[in-house]
């Protein structure tokens, strides 16, 4: 019988990592975007100098005049030098390919490979030849590649702005497409993008695939916390939200409320919290008691000069009027936990 359930056990352990991987991919946990390499069969490179006998407007010295750039000898492809290629072909060839057959058939396009009008799964494969480490490693995975926007949607090899040979600018070229958080720059609490004192890049890795395509490896509060050190903490007295996720709170690419809050007070803390004891007392009593007696006087000492909803307009309207580190405290407040965060 023992020996039986052994045998059962292991099988059990060895199963396991597959059921693991199909369960992942089954729930969408796994995806990743197959990129296709394109050829042209039975064609041979010609060398980027027969290109340029025809093509003197993107490869020759009329190349700065004809696009406005500051031509592709001397942009980041056309400066690369020998070692830096590893093999790879040099120049025009190495994105389109070999052309032989685009020269022996007077230039038909049907023999070259034209990357802007290629899919967005082989277009990125030809980038991807070369471009596969550091933040480009998990472009496959990424939100960007999933949806079939492929490198040559942002970048303009021939003529493209910066070192990174975009078609814009970031951020006007992520806006181009992301027109909600455009419209979320423009709210009275913002990001200073409209400033110029950061882009889009600042928190988002447009190749990536953790979370939201984030410039962290690790929790996304860690990538707030690379500015906002003050509320990284640890606190004696903590607020679970921030612990949590800084996003449960705040929306990062703006709000109407102050300080980037999904909400403004006390609508955002009552979402979470009940309306305590201040705001939940009544006073309408009389100002003037009736008589000397030790309740009638306490009824007069409770009165709330603002009317009878004096304790609501007091207490609700503002939590942060009383307890101002709602990020976390190392000092004790009330109630008698010591969590109120009034200090």
């Amino acid at each position: 019988m023992r020996r039986t359930f052994i045998t059962k056990a292991s099988w059990l352990v060895k199963g396991l990592p597959l059921l693991l991987v199909l369960g992942a991919c089954a729930t969408g946990t796994i995806r990743e975007k197959v990129l296709t390499l394109p050829v042209i069969e039975g064609a041979k490179y010609s060398g980027q100098e027969t290109c340029a006998e025809c093509h003197d407007d993107m490869a020759g010295d009329m190349f700065p005049a004809s696009t406005g750039g500051e031509g592709f000898a001397k942009t980041i492809h056309g400066r690369l030098a020998n070692w830096e290629l590893m093999g790879a072909e040099r120049g025009c060839e190495a994105c389109h390919g070999p052309g032989c057959l685009h020269v022996n058939n007077d230039g038909d396009t049907e023999f070259i490979l034209r990357p802007a009008e290629l899919p967005a799964d082989q277009a990125s494969a030809i980038c991807a030849k070369c471009h596969t480490e550091g933040k480009l490693m998990d472009y496959t995975h990424s939100a960007h590649a999933l949806s079939d926007v492929g490198c040559v949607d942002c970048h303009s090899i021939h003529d493209g702005v910066g070192k990174f040979s975009l078609k814009q600018e970031d951020p006007e070229l992520c806006v181009s497409c992301h027109q909600e958080e455009q419209a979320k720059m423009h709210f009275p609490s913002s990001h200073p993008l409209k400033e110029g004192k950061m882009n889009c890049s600042s928190c988002h890795n447009a190749h990536g695939a953790t979370g939201e395509s984030l410039n962290t490896d690790e929790r996304l509060n860690d990538l707030c916390l690379n500015c906002h050190t003050r509320y990284q903490g640890p606190f004696v007295f903590g607020h679970a939200p921030v612990e949590d996720d800084c996003t449960i709170c705040h929306d990062p690419h703006g709000s109407v409320a102050n300080n980037l809050l999904v909400q403004n007070e006390p609508f955002l803390c009552l979402q979470c919290h009940e309306g305590h004891f201040h705001v939940l007392r009544s006073s309408d009593y009389s100002a003037t008691p009736t008589g000397t007696s030790a309740a009638a006087q306490a009824q007069a000492d409770i009165v709330n000069v603002h009317g009878s909803e004096g304790f609501q307009t007091s207490f609700g309207t503002k939590c942060t009027t009383c307890h101002k580190v709602v990020h976390g405290s190392d000092y004790p407040s009330q109630p008698l936990s010591g969590h109120g965060l009034t200090r």
